[in-house]
């Protein structure tokens, strides 16, 4: 960070002065990359589709293999006794981990089913 600003002035041949105390080094340090209206599309393990849409998303340093999202809605897709279900499902939270490919939901899940079925519930894990 210092680096670049020291560049900058040389490049500009502006001196550019900024506290240290100024710069929000857990922001930086805790976030490594935002995102907005983030939308993620997939493939599941049996082959059907997945999307997730997040209002606002994240990753962090230490844990490179999750997206930490918030106002989260998608659909899913399962199979029951043969037939093929969609799941329309939102959270205010979830955590989709790349790695182990699930998505953790949770504040306020709800999930409505084509087949009917609704669940309501504080925290849900959807394997993909």
């Amino acid at each position: 960070m210092v680096a670049a600003l020291v560049a900058g002035a040389v490049f500009t041949k502006q001196l550019l002065w900024t506290p240290i105390s100024a710069i929000n080094m857990v922001d930086i340090t805790s976030n490594q990359f935002k995102m907005t209206n983030a939308n993620f599309a997939g493939i599941d393990k049996n082959g059907e589709p997945f999307t997730i849409h997040a209002k606002t998303g994240r990753q962090e340093y230490n844990s490179p293999d999750i997206i930490y999202m918030d106002v989260v809605n998608g659909t899913t897709v399962r199979f029951a006794d043969g037939q093929r279900i969609t799941d329309k499902i939102r959270a205010n939270h979830a955590e989709y981990n790349q790695a182990k490919n699930n998505l953790k939901l949770y504040g306020d899940v709800h999930i409505d089913s084509s087949n009917g079925d609704k669940i309501t519930t504080s925290e849900m894990v959807i394997k993909l």
